[in-house]
C-alpha cells in the first residue's frame, strides 16, 4: 500500500480506503454497514448448511414428524412481524429468533429439564437459523430488512 500524505488530504484518502476494505479482512461495507465476504462468507454459509442438517436430524431423532418439519421451519419467520412497528423493532425481533444462542439455549434447557417437546422447538430454531445462513440471510441491521451481516439482500448486495 503506498504511503499516504499527512494532513487532511491524506486522512480523507485513508478513510476512503478503510471504507472500501471494511473494518476487518474478509469484510466489506454495504453503505455504512460492515458485511462479511470472500471465504469467511462461504464458511458461514457452509456452517449454516451443517446446522440445518444437524437441527433437522435432532428434530427427527427426537420423534418429530417429517410432515411437520418444513412448516415448522417456516413458522420461525413469524418473527418478521416486528417490521410492522418499524425496522429497528423488526430487526430486534428477527434477530432474537434467528441466532444460534436461542436455539442452543432452548436445546440445553430442554435437555436439562428432560422436555422432549421443548427440544423439538430448539432443534427447529437451530435448523431454521442454519437454513437462513445457508441461503445468505443474516442477522439484520436496524436500517432495513435487506441489510444483513452477510451483505445486502437482493441483486445489489449479492
Amino acid at each position: 500500500m503506498p504511503a499516504m500524505a499527512a494532513g487532511p488530504v491524506g486522512d480523507i484518502a485513508m478513510q476512503a480506503r478503510k471504507a472500501d476494505v471494511g473494518p476487518d479482512v474478509g469484510s466489506r461495507t454495504v453503505g455504512s454497514l460492515a458485511a462479511v465476504e470472500g471465504m469467511p462468507r462461504a464458511w458461514l454459509r457452509a456452517e449454516g448448511l451443517a446446522a440445518l442438517a444437524a437441527g433437522a436430524a435432532v428434530y427427527l431423532h427426537l420423534g418429530g414428524q417429517l410432515v411437520w418439519l418444513v412448516p415448522l421451519l417456516l413458522a420461525v419467520d413469524v418473527s418478521m412481524i416486528g417490521y410492522v412497528a418499524g425496522s429497528r423493532v423488526g430487526a430486534a425481533t428477527y434477530n432474537l429468533a434467528h441466532n444460534w444462542a436461542l436455539g442452543l439455549s432452548v436445546l440445553g434447557v430442554a435437555w436439562w429439564l428432560g422436555l422432549p417437546v421443548l427440544a423439538l422447538a430448539g432443534a427447529i430454531f437451530v435448523a431454521h437459523t442454519g437454513m437462513d445462513r445457508a441461503a445468505g440471510y443474516g442477522l439484520k441491521y436496524p436500517t432495513a430488512f435487506g441489510d444483513t451481516h452477510l451483505g445486502r439482500l437482493g441483486r445489489s448486495g449479492r
